[in-house]
């Protein structure tokens, strides 16, 4: 069926969507389970403000003196899932709009729009993943801050259920606002990707694995520090030791949002906004750079099978 806008179903559930789908997710997965522990790092960071910033070594060392040696993966299979589920819906989103609105005239501008569009899908898609995922990966973790309360999930279904038991359906969106700002780091990630690829295949079929790893890093890098101080709020609001009224449940209110970048402010000055920004820089560029790496290569290597086996059929 096509419209007048010539959009077809075949645009919408394509091949090719799903081809790159799959691929993104196995990507981010691959490259999400390597750096891991880095990720680890960085988000005690931001949600305990009574331990003091210092070098990804460091605090990776302090969690497995004083939690063991496998405390850096605690909650690795609910951020794989979610970041599964997260990605799949991302890439296809992206690629699907790309196919129906690029038409073989890409620009930046419409990298943003393909990114941010995909991204606020992917949020409200995903968010109550990334609220569970967040408590799970912290459970059982050892605070400085006493204020904390411990929480004792028995695995991702106890999780969701607890938490509307006692917090309410819409606590699974707590976060929903900064993650809805923070669509711009995709949104920026991608049109700087999309944009680098562009300008070094220029006469050339495809980029070496080292170019790709190199500007999915630099893609990453530059989303990551302009986006960083929401990406903390957004931390916090997932993680749920914020009270909130019942009126900031679903965005997290923009009002809410200001109070704790202000709060932040107050207690650790301006770069108490990017604590823990070196442990995110590293996980980050480094998960983002290999998962474009995988990605490129299971897509590339699907469609050259699919060609030939499409050659050979005919």
């Amino acid at each position: 069926m096509t419209g007048k806008s010539g959009l077809t179903l075949a645009d919408v559930f394509s091949y090719e969507s799903l081809v790159h789908a799959v691929a993104g997710a196995a990507g981010s997965v691959t490259a999400m389970t390597v750096f891991f522990p880095l990720d680890a790092a960085r988000l005690r960071l931001q949600v305990d403000e009574k331990r003091e910033p210092t070098s990804t070594p460091v605090i990776l060392a302090e969690i497995m003196r004083e939690e063991g040696l496998l405390a850096p993966y605690r909650g690795w299979f609910p951020v794989i899932s979610s970041l599964c589920c997260s990605n799949f819906v991302y890439f296809y989103t992206f690629n699907t709009l790309k196919a129906i609105c690029v038409k073989g005239h890409p620009s930046k501008s419409k990298d943003l729009m393909m990114g941010f569009i995909s991204g606020v899908v992917n949020v409200l898609l995903t968010t109550p993943l990334w609220v569970v995922n967040t408590r799970l990966k912290l459970q059982g973790a050892k605070f400085r801050n006493d204020a904390i309360q411990q929480t004792n999930y028995q695995g991702i279904l106890d999780a969701f259920k607890q938490i509307v038991r006692r917090e309410g359906a819409m606590a699974l969106w707590n976060g929903t606002f900064p993650s809805l700002l923070l669509v711009l780091n995709p949104a920026i990630q991608f049109m700087f990707y999309e944009g680098l690829k562009r300008q070094l295949r220029r006469g050339r079929p495809e980029l070496t694995s080292l170019e790709v790893f190199v500007i999915g890093a630099i893609a990453k890098m530059v989303a990551t520090t302009v986006t960083y101080p929401l990406q903390t709020v957004q931390s916090l609001l997932r993680f749920g030791q914020q009270r909130m009224g019942p009126e900031s449940r679903v965005l997290g209110s923009l009002r809410s949002v200001i109070h704790l970048l202000s709060q932040r402010v107050r207690r650790h000055g301006m770069m108490g906004l990017y604590k823990g920004l070196e442990a995110k820089l590293l996980q980050t560029v480094l998960t983002a750079a290999l998962m474009f790496l995988i990605y490129e290569k299971i897509a590339g290597l699907i469609f050259h099978l699919m060609g030939a086996w499409g050659l050979a059929g005919g």
